[in-house]
């Protein structure tokens, strides 16, 4: 790409936009004291990006179709394989497919990015490369993520394996059903309001969203800055925190992380649950659109942990029935500046861009009618917001988020662990293709009143696969205080431990 200057019509143009009145002398003199500056941008094309190696070879691969990929889950095949030794040799991993791995082509789920090849491998596909993990490739996802349901994804929806014709949840939809299938050991999902832990409760698997800011999100196509988290989709405790260990810790190129501790989670999955103290918050089994099983299922789990030990105890949290209010004005104003208007990056932090990535999905603007449903009114809401509202209402939220950290916080100065439900339900039906606008949105949106609060809070939750209802599971989320993981890892290992959860 090269540095375009404009001409006198073009100034003339840009200043109308921001009603700034000059006449047609003013115009000229401006742009001739825009030169100098245009000459910083001239040099610059001068000068190659910084990209980064690319240790481990690799094809583009190719997009599985019929029985190869009978549940939509596949984005594309592409087997990389690591290092021949090192704590994930051995393991197969896929990627969402908003995770960049250089030379294999990234849609992150809508047709407006295809074509788009990344150029630079994301830092945690790099250290499960490095860890000697086998990348098998990329997991279908929503469309750029904004979906808590399985329908909005490119080309078509994705399949519960439990049951086919339902939702598998999402965003990070495919990730769940190759683990649920066994045709990956390990996934790595991207989670800003449960997208980690919606599907892993449709699916029947372990998903971690960890504390914000453990993992980097270098490399990974970011929603909204403050609510990014990526962290490890597994069939079983001990290969997500054998996946989190290798992931987890500062990369120097991500400004969402300082402060964190990595724990030891492989550690931890040798205590005991005995002495764990575990509170159930009284307001997310009554929240909008509990089914009654999904709720006894796990009380159920509560009680299965307290006769392993645990000191259970149920609390009431009221600020966690107002956190979804304080989350909505942060996704939507921030997904709509950053990830669209700022063309994935957005400005203003520290760190690596990919400005590939940046240039490809400039073109959205020209491709507005293929975007999916609810980032159309992801946009729409956010626009009016930052519009008629200056941004005041994402503002306020960015401060509340802080008072809803505390009430978790506070129930965390006497309890190790949170324990809810995941989710309200059990997997719904996919919509039809010839479903209503409202019915579209319904299933995209219904899912995240207990998940997303702590994508703003920033605190680890994991959902743990508990029981069936109606031959499909149910999840238990545990949540601990930030950066203690390895408190989450020491009761999931000892619930699995219990006993088979398909059973319960």
């Amino acid at each position: 790409m090269a540095f375009v200057r404009p001409s006198l019509k073009q100034v003339s143009e840009l200043a109308e936009s921001i009603s700034l009145g000059l006449s047609d002398r003013e115009i000229a003199q401006f742009l001739s004291e825009m030169a100098p500056s245009f000459e910083a941008y001239s040099i610059l094309d001068t000068l190659d990006d910084v990209v980064g190696e690319t240790k481990y070879a690799r094809s583009a691969g190719y997009r599985p179709t019929g029985e190869e990929n009978a549940h939509g889950a596949w984005a594309r095949k592409s087997e990389v394989t690591g290092a021949p030794t090192g704590p994930l040799a051995g393991k197969t991993i896929v990627l969402k497919d908003n995770i960049s791995l250089a030379g294999v082509p990234m849609i992150n789920g809508s047709p407006t990015l295809e074509g788009f090849v990344p150029n630079v491998d994301a830092t945690v596909v790099t250290r499960i490369l490095d860890a000697g993990g086998k990348i098998l490739g990329k997991a279908t996802c929503e469309s750029f993520c904004m979906s808590g349901g399985s329908h909005t994804s490119y080309p078509g929806p994705v399949h519960n394996p439990w049951r086919p014709g339902s939702s598998a949840g999402g965003s990070s939809s495919g990730s769940a059903v190759l683990v649920a299938t066994a045709e990956a050991e390990m996934a790595i999902g991207c989670d800003q309001g449960g997208s980690i832990r919606i599907p892993s409760s449709y699916c029947g698997i372990y998903g971690m969203k960890p504390s914000w800011g453990l993992v980097p999100y270098t490399g990974i196509m970011p929603i909204e800055a403050t609510l990014d988290h990526a962290g490890p989709m597994t069939a079983t405790v001990a290969d997500n925190a054998l996946l989190l260990d290798v992931i987890a810790g500062n990369d120097g190129l991500d400004p969402r992380q300082y402060g964190g501790v990595k724990g030891d989670y492989i550690g931890a999955l040798k205590q005991e649950v005995a002495g764990l103290r575990i509170a159930l918050v009284r307001e997310s089994f009554s929240c909008a659109g509990m089914q009654p099983d999904v709720a006894a299922k796990v009380r159920t789990a509560a009680r299965r942990l307290a006769e392993l030990g645990a000191i259970v105890t149920e609390i009431s949290i009221p600020e966690h029935v107002t956190a979804t209010a304080v989350w909505t004005p942060i996704a939507v104003e921030g997904l709509t500046t950053q990830m669209m208007f700022g063309n994935g990056m957005g400005f203003n932090w520290k760190g690596r861009y990919d400005t590939a990535l940046l240039d490809a999905h400039a073109d959205w603007r020209q491709q507005t009618d293929k975007l999916s449903a609810s980032l159309k009114l992801s946009i729409l809401t956010g626009l009016w917001g930052l519009r008629r509202h200056n941004g005041h209402y994402y503002a306020k939220a960015q401060n509340l988020s802080r008072i809803i950290a505390a009430a978790y916080d506070k129930a965390f100065a006497s309890f190790d662990l949170l324990l809810m439900p995941t989710l309200p339900r059990t997997a719904s039906p996919l919509p039809e293709a010839d479903a209503s606008l409202a019915e579209i949105i319904a299933r995209a949106a219904e899912l995240n009143v207990n998940t997303c609060p702590f994508d703003v809070s920033g605190h680890p939750a994991m959902s743990v696969p508990c029981g069936l209802s109606d031959g499909l599971p149910v999840g238990m989320m545990l949540v601990g205080g930030r950066f203690q993981e390895a408190t989450i890892y020491r009761a999931a290992a000892g619930f699995e431990a219990s006993g088979g959860w398909q059973h319960f």
